[in-house]
């Protein structure tokens, strides 16, 4: 029973944060992906992703978080109680916490590709599968705590990081020649 109590309560914290882990989680892998794909159609080279990905999940997981700070506090602020019974700086924590674990997916396979021959040869596969996965992973995560079918949800994540990683590459391999 008492198992049953703490499952059900952090069910709702988990309920409570849900658009914040979905929202950052699904941001940092994008975008960290996008820069990665973008990168690769443009043929630059592995030190230059590094860069721009890390640069990616502090700088935009940082600007994520404290405009999810700003947003929860102004519309608390607007009602003068508390907005959802959310903490603006819980928001803000699992914004960028999300973003910044989860966005590091597809950057891990260039960090990790000097300790491996097989990871440097297949850095870009195996950062797109991984971030496939997670794509998938967060798709799923979302819906069991809004008990809808997690699969569903899952694909659908992962279509959506899909496209953006697509047009990403392809504009990089467009505009390659002006590096």
């Amino acid at each position: 029973m008492i198992l049953k109590r703490k499952i059900i309560s952090q069910n709702k914290t988990a309920k409570k944060y849900l658009a914040e882990f979905v929202y950052g989680a699904t941001d940092g892998t994008v975008t960290t992906f996008a820069i990665i794909a973008g990168a690769i159609g443009a043929s630059l080279g592995s030190g230059i992703i590094l860069v721009l990905g890390f640069a990616n999940l502090l700088a935009d997981g940082f600007s994520m978080a404290i405009s999810n700070y700003l947003s929860t506090k102004s519309q608390k602020d607007m009602l003068k109680q508390e907005y959802s019974g959310k903490s603006p700086i819980k928001t803000a924590l699992a914004t960028f916490l999300s973003f910044v674990a989860i966005g590091f997916i597809p950057l891990s396979a260039f960090v990790f590709s000097s300790f491996s021959q097989i990871i440097q040869e297949n850095k870009f596969l195996i950062s797109a599968i991984m971030t496939g996965i997670a794509f998938s992973v967060i798709g799923c995560i979302k819906g069991v705590i809004i008990e809808k079918k997690p699969i569903l949800s899952g694909i659908e994540s992962l279509l959506i990081g899909g496209v953006a990683a697509f047009i990403a590459f392809i504009v990089g391999f467009m505009l390659k020649n002006l590096v």
